[in-house]
């Protein structure tokens, strides 16, 4: 088996790796001038080809999407690349915006053109103030070299791209609530349908592609479709950016092909687990995903299907490692207060659901709790999340997946980690 050789992060460690004489040195920009030359339903195919699927969390294939998009629509067709990275444990993106900002607008370039785009949005964290003017100087630099604006170069196709900053709330990640933060409303999330390729931004088709994902198509366009899908499984191939954070030696962001072992990542790329303790758990999709036991992290490849099958999922690809001092009731009362905090507040099961689950973890954590509570645990995140079946889907309760994304990560620490909670639980109570 040969070597993996970085892909989009090759260059990051190299002096002025953000700016367009770099990029444009090591070829960048040539992408577009093959794009030029392609029709864009030829590109659509490419990308369809390659089996891209999304970087952002939800693993959608990329070139399908594009291909929802009406091909006669009367209205603008707009594309929003969702630079709002606020799952915990995921840096990944601040990370290519900081060190490969061109990469990145080139694939907004090639993705505008394959949806027969002329107006691209940058909804960019809020708290994100250096990458936010890293990027109006990345996007100066392509209008003065025709790289945006009118007829690029010398082509009849025009595209123009604005920078907005989103307001640090977690829920604007979500493709819809998004899209409702950028008409400058409240970041609610939409029912779906109708999906944001048919009614999305100012009720026009709509793409919404994440920074990651955005990045690997100058790459797919110059190596071809077929490259890109021996890199990894074949049903989720390519490059992947790893976040491994927590309990580990040398945490970072690490880019390593689809279908790495777990357990490689944390023992190899990371360097193994702080002070040399054992490993207890692991989110491996940041902490909306459900969390693995050691014995199941060591033994999962880190690609859609086979993380499917221990029901969790890669998601953001966020790696936190946990080690056998953390105590994991208190863990799981964090990670509530992040989502009760975090809820928008639209729907009745996550508004009160999440709040709910803080209050009962907080007297469990205060010695007040029953036996009942931990049962009553369960029932809360099912009436948030709802039925969890990663063969065929879930089923969720609420508007938009936020409510899943509390549910099985709670779900998760209780089962997984029952005893520890009734540790907490008076003597007197759990004998009753």
């Amino acid at each position: 088996m040969s070597t993996f050789e970085p892909v989009l992060t090759s260059n990051i460690t190299k002096e002025n790796s953000h700016t367009l004489d770099f990029y444009q040195s090591i070829g960048g920009y040539s992408a577009i001038k093959k794009v030029l030359s392609m029709s864009p339903l030829e590109v659509i195919d490419v990308v369809k080809a390659s089996n891209l699927r999304g970087r952002g969390g939800a693993g959608f294939p990329t070139g399908l999407k594009w291909s929802f998009v009406p091909k006669d629509s009367e209205k603008p067709i707009y594309l929003i690349n969702n630079a709002d990275e606020s799952e915990p444990g995921t840096f990944k993106d601040r990370l290519l915006m900081n060190k490969a900002p061109h990469q990145m607008l080139e694939g907004m370039i090639i993705a505008s053109y394959a949806i027969g785009c002329h107006t691209s949005f940058i909804y960019i964290r809020g708290e994100f103030y250096r990458e936010y003017m890293l990027l109006e100087k990345v996007v100066a630099e392509a209008y003065e070299n025709n790289l945006l604006g009118d007829n690029i170069l010398g082509s009849d196709y025009s595209l123009d791209v604005v920078i907005h900053r989103g307001a640090g709330a977690y829920i604007c990640g979500e493709e819809t609530g998004l899209i409702e933060s950028l008409e400058g409303k409240r970041g609610w999330p939409r029912i779906k349908p109708p999906f944001p390729a048919i009614e999305g931004y100012l009720q026009c088709p709509t793409v919404v592609n994440n920074v990651e994902t955005l990045s690997c198509l100058p790459h797919i366009i110059t190596r071809g479709a077929d490259w890109f899908q021996s890199i990894g499984p074949e049903k989720g191939p390519g490059p992947r950016l790893f976040c491994v954070s927590g309990r580990v030696k040398n945490p970072g962001v690490f880019e390593e092909p689809m279908g790495i072992d777990l357990k490689d990542l944390i023992f190899e790329k990371a360097g193994g687990i702080t002070n040399d303790n054992k490993l207890k758990a692991v989110f491996p999709g940041g902490s909306s995903s459900a969390i693995l036991t050691a014995a199941e992290a060591i033994d999962v490849k880190m690609d859609f299907e086979e993380l499917a099958k221990k029901k969790t999922m890669l998601g953001s690809a966020g790696v936190i490692v946990m080690d056998e001092t953390v105590d994991m009731v208190h863990a799981c009362l964090n990670i509530a207060r992040f989502y009760a905090h975090e809820s928008c507040g639209q729907c009745t099961p996550c508004r009160e659901g999440t709040t709910w689950l803080v209050k009962m973890l907080t007297r469990m954590v205060k010695g007040r709790g029953t036996l009942k509570d931990i049962n009553m645990l369960f029932e809360i995140t099912d009436n948030i999340g709802g039925l969890i079946d990663f063969s065929k889907g879930s089923y969720g309760k609420t508007i938009c997946p936020f409510g899943e994304a509390v549910a099985w990560p709670i779900r998760s620490f209780v089962e997984k980690f029952k005893d520890e909670f009734i540790k907490y639980l008076p003597q007197e109570k759990v004998a009753a």
